[in-house]
């Protein structure tokens, strides 16, 4: 019975381990997008560990860029990127990024603006880097 107990937590720990896995999936689904054309500033991917979440709240606002992008050109993978907009900022609520940091985090907008496929890569090297 203890077994059977304990393990039932095991799924839960592993889903709280990503909670960035949907948003995995949808930048895959729009990595490839032809009619996406923004340059976004680009958090480093090698950032210092105490600025992960800045980091994240970087990739997750430049996502709203891509978004209002999408709604005026009409872009195909609009819903995705909506996803990606919306569940990150669902996981940002709950997740500890939220907590305030004594490092020295840079801001968004000192990034260097990359274009929209280095963006992506970036963000799903960040996300990988997270779920580990």
């Amino acid at each position: 019975l203890f077994f059977f107990c304990s393990s039932a937590y095991v799924p839960k720990a592993v889903a709280d381990h990503c909670k960035w896995a949907e948003v995995l999936m949808d930048l895959e689904q729009i990595k490839t997008s032809k009619d996406i054309d923004v340059s976004l500033y680009t958090a480093n991917t090698d950032e210092d560990v105490k600025c992960q979440g800045p980091v994240m709240r970087c990739f997750f606002l430049e996502t709203k860029v891509i978004l209002q992008e999408c709604l005026i050109t009409n872009c195909s993978k609009r819903q995705d990127v909506l996803n990606i907009w919306k569940k990150g900022n669902a996981s940002l609520k709950n997740n500890k990024f939220n907590s305030t940091t004594t490092a020295k985090c840079k801001e968004c907008e000192e990034y260097e603006e990359k274009n929209f496929t280095e963006f992506i890569q970036s963000f799903v090297k960040v996300i990988q880097k997270e779920c580990k």
